[in-house]
């Protein structure tokens, strides 16, 4: 049975579930950030407090409590979480040549490309060093599978942009690996360190992968929707980058001939000069329809996995979280 995806619950109302949790959070990547070169410090500090949602240790927190998890492992598994999300942003802003994130110039704008890539190299390795004092070796396998998999789909966006070929699978493909991906392990690892039975497991996974992809679908559907002040970065960053993503892809699959030639010039070269134009023709074409039905379809399906929880206030907010993934205007 799917679970309605017409109330949602506000973050800070999912949030406070997990109040103590998340202040031990803070603690713990506050201790882990250290470092006694100083510009790692300050670099790392910048992006890490930078006003994230933080939505990826929270989901390791409600989903470790939602199993029962009594311990505290997984206040070091949501840091350990939020340091590979932190490195994989670091190093996305240089490839991307992004200048704004989150409404505030990116790390790689301020310090540099150089330092940008080497700290985010810094705090892959700090999560690894976390990950052996956990000392759960199935732990480590679905981290380290997660990181790959993570730099994968970072290579096979690359090959992709300015690419209007681009299919629907192949950006979905994409998006699981660059996204989803680590939405899935950090449900996992929490019902890891819970122990929970396989089949618990099975769901969790099949839970954070589906509101991952819903929640980047969103990001790609704000990217032609919302105002640069709402979203935090600048309107168009796909499209100046020559990136595909599904209105895109949508609109090209089913514009006018004139749409589609625009469209597709417009992703092979990059740039904005026709952002009014192409906003226009997703627009008509249905894209951003499109674009959100399927977000709401993957949280649907985030929601029916739940089904093989306990009843519990947590398993409440993870519902909640779902439905925030494709309520959100930012």
């Amino acid at each position: 049975m799917l679970y309605s995806l017409g109330r949602s619950m506000k973050l800070h109302q999912i949030r406070e579930l997990v109040t103590a949790d998340f202040e031990a959070v803070d603690r713990v990547v506050k201790h882990r950030l250290h470092s006694q070169v100083a510009l790692v410090d300050q670099v790392a500090s910048y992006i890490i407090y930078s006003g994230g949602k933080r939505l990826r240790p929270l989901l390791v927190l409600l989903a470790g409590r939602a199993c029962g998890h009594q311990g505290d492992q997984h206040i070091e598994a949501a840091a350990i979480v939020e340091f590979i999300h932190t490195a994989t942003l670091l190093h996305d802003d240089v490839v991307d040549g992004s200048s704004l994130r989150r409404g505030r110039d990116t790390a790689n704008e301020v310090f540099g490309n150089a330092t940008s890539v080497l700290v985010g190299d810094f705090l892959y390795s700090r999560a690894f060093q976390m990950m052996v004092k956990l000392g759960s070796p199935r732990v480590m396998q679905v981290l380290a599978d997660a990181t790959n998999t993570i730099a994968e789909g970072e290579v096979q966006q690359l090959m992709n942009a300015h690419d209007p070929a681009t299919t629907e699978e192949r950006y979905l493909e994409v998006i699981y690996r660059k996204t989803a991906k680590l939405f899935e392990a950090g449900a996992q690892i929490a019902g890891i360190l819970a122990g929970v039975s396989a089949e618990t497991e099975a769901a969790l996974v099949a839970y954070g992968r589906h509101v991952g992809t819903a929640f980047q679908l969103i990001d790609d559907y704000l990217d032609y929707h919302a105002s640069p002040e709402a979203l935090g970065k600048n309107l168009g960053d796909d499209l100046a980058e020559g990136k595909p993503t599904l209105p895109l892809i949508y609109a090209l699959r089913t514009g006018t001939a004139t749409q589609q030639a625009l469209i597709r010039e417009s992703i092979e070269h990059g740039g904005l000069e026709h952002l009014g134009e192409i906003t226009r023709a997703i627009e008509s074409t249905g894209g951003l329809l499109y674009t959100h039905s399927l977000a709401r379809r993957e949280a649907a399906q985030a929601l029916a996995a739940l089904g093989a929880l306990p009843d519990s206030r947590y398993k409440t907010a993870l519902t909640g979280l779902a439905e925030f993934s494709v309520n959100r205007s930012h």
